[in-house]
Parts: structure tokens; C-alpha cells; sequence
């Protein structure tokens, strides 16, 4: 917690080589520029924090009381806004821009998003359940969960039951991500392995 991350945006999936001449797939990030919105101190407000502001929009998008907290503090209006705590507010002071060179190569870092939304799934897709034999008796019951609970006793079924339901379009943190390689004048930074959510996908860096 003793520094501020940055918000980014994923554009997708491509690969590097290494410097043994290893393929390493990567997630590209443009993370910022993002602007110092408010400084939240514990004097005032019971903890230190920083608002970062993420790509500008139009004044007439946003609602009054949202327009109203922008124009308290910077001259800008954000279509993102996020809050990450910090140890000490001190080195940040409003309309303060960080971009993604306050990090570095080879860097571990932690990245939150939310993943890809999958609908109403079966157990087998949610769950990866084996299924029912495909012949031998089995009919019209190939791909459901089988008994859910049990006779008189306890005459229930346990929560936290594996069933059918909503999978994905859920809050995802991956932590000890390498940043592979940061290109400055774009903004983009690459990280190794792949990471949650769709192409176009808010994502929230952070150092471990």
C-alpha cells in the first residue's frame, strides 16, 4: 500500500522474446495517463487514499453531483473514476498526471478486472462436471449434475451446492504478474501471461 496504481485499459493479446529467445505471451495494457483527482487523508477523511481520474468524456454525460466532485478539485471530467489507498498522500497533490513509467521492468504487480460474462451456464461448464454416460440407460440427463441432496436426513440441500446459475462477470484479481516490457510513449505496458475481461476491459494496476 505504499504507492498508487494506475488505470488501464486491456487491447488484447500479443508476444515477445525473451532474451533466450523464449516466446512469452503477453497482455498489452494502455494504463493512463491518469490524472490526481482528490487526496484523501486521515486527518479529515479517517484514511489516505487517491482518486485517479481515467479518459476524458463530455461534461453532458455525467450527472450533476458526479460533475460537481470534478470541478471541486481538477478541470477535467473522467469517465473512470477509482480510488486506490496509499501509506502516505504527501508525494501526490491534485491535477498531478501518473502514467504508466512509474513503473518498471521486471516489476511484480497485482491486477483487478472483471471477467468475461458467461450467461446462464450448465454444471458441466460452470463446474466441470464429467456429465452422465452418453449411452447405457442414460436418457435426456447427459449433461445434468446428477442428486443434489439427500433423503429424510437432513431433508436439504447444503450451501454452497455446485449447480447451474450466472458463471463469470465477476470482480477477478491476479496477483505476481511480471511486467515483461513498458513503452512510454504509448502508455502500454506488457504483462506476462493473460489476464481477466474482454478487449476494451477497465483493469486496475497496482504494485504488490
Amino acid at each position: 500500500m505504499s504507492s498508487v496504481g494506475l488505470i488501464g485499459k486491456k487491447i488484447g493479446m500479443t508476444a515477445v522474446f525473451g532474451q533466450n529467445g523464449q516466446r512469452i505471451p503477453c497482455t498489452a495494457i494502455v494504463a493512463g495517463p491518469c490524472q490526481v483527482v482528490q487526496k484523501k487523508q486521515s486527518s479529515t477523511d479517517g484514511y489516505d487514499a487517491v482518486q485517479l481520474g481515467f479518459e476524458p468524456i463530455a461534461s453532458r454525460k455525467l450527472t450533476n453531483p458526479v460533475k460537481g466532485h470534478y470541478r471541486r478539485h481538477v478541470d477535467a471530467f473522467y469517465r473512470y473514476l477509482k480510488e486506490f489507498r496509499v501509506s502516505d498522500v504527501q508525494p501526490y497533490e491534485e491535477g498531478q498526471n501518473l502514467a504508466a513509467d512509474q513503473f518498471e521492468i521486471g516489476d511484480r504487480i497485482k491486477v483487478t478486472g472483471k471477467s468475461k460474462g458467461r450467461g446462464f451456464t450448465g454444471v458441466m461448464k460452470r463446474w466441470n462436471f464429467t456429465g452422465a454416460p452418453a449411452s447405457h440407460g442414460t436418457h435426456k440427463v447427459h449433461r445434468h449434475g446428477g442428486s443434489i441432496g439427500q433423503m429424510s436426513y437432513p431433508a436439504r440441500v447444503y450451501k454452497g451446492k455446485k449447480m447451474p446459475g450466472r458463471m463469470g462477470n465477476g470482480k477477478v484479481t491476479q496477483k505476481n504478474l511480471e511486467i515483461v516490457d513498458i513503452r512510454p510513449e504509448d502508455n502500454v505496458i506488457l504483462i506476462k501471461g493473460q489476464l481477466p475481461g474482454p478487449k476494451n476491459g477497465i483493469l486496475y494496476l497496482r504494485k504488490e
